[in-house]
């Protein structure tokens, strides 16, 4: 007897309201700094502006936390390679401890 009461209670939801289903994985979605202001292409001599593009470590930061678009990303990534090829930027968190400068994220 009690195994039809405990079948019929869960089929009906029991004693607990609905609860209003909210979405799994909230937040707004990230948008193209480029995009927003209309730039057209990364200029490896805007140090300011690749330095938010690279982690504190040094690494180039992906496209899933920055949330540029694909087109600007590779504009991103091949202007600080470029600005690291001339010393603006740092290749490593080593040569940052030496220098004792340290990229400010804006």
């Amino acid at each position: 007897m009690a195994s039809e009461e405990r079948s019929e209670r869960s089929s009906e939801g029991g004693d607990r309201p609905a609860r209003p289903q909210r979405p799994r994985y909230g937040g707004r979605r990230k948008v193209c700094r480029f995009c927003v202001d209309k730039i057209k292409g990364a200029d490896y001599k805007d140090v300011g502006r690749l330095r938010m593009y690279i982690s504190d470590r040094g690494k180039i930061e992906p496209r899933r936390k920055t949330g540029t678009c694909l087109k600007h990303q590779r504009l991103v990534c091949t202007a600080i390679k470029r600005a690291r090829h001339l010393a603006l930027l740092p290749y490593t968190l080593a040569h940052v401890r030496q220098t004792g400068v340290f990229p400010i994220r804006g």
